[in-house]
């Protein structure tokens, strides 16, 4: 299952290592990055594949948000299905 994993808010040091650290633990395998710092302003989007993964989506989308909410960051994960049904055109 591919996932889509977003995360907006202010740059600082670790973001990436933190986000990065919990998909690898969690054997879930980064697909694609798309990074981008506009004043000081810190937004990422990931695409992952949780085929393998040892925790649920719910339980990601959780877990990564606590961790956000202590960096001061919004982190969301979304099915790649559901991700690309409310960007539509």
């Amino acid at each position: 299952m591919k996932t889509v994993i977003t995360i907006v808010g202010q740059d600082r040091v670790g973001i990436i290592a933190m986000v990065s650290n919990i998909l690898a633990e969690n054997n879930i395998n980064i697909l694609n990055i798309n990074q981008n710092i506009l004043n000081g302003f810190f937004n990422m989007v990931m695409l992952v594949d949780m085929e393998q993964s040892i925790i649920s989506l719910k339980d990601l989308g959780r877990l990564l948000g606590e961790k956000g909410e202590v960096m001061c960051l919004d982190i969301k994960v979304q099915h790649e299905d559901i991700f690309r049904s409310m960007h539509r055109i």
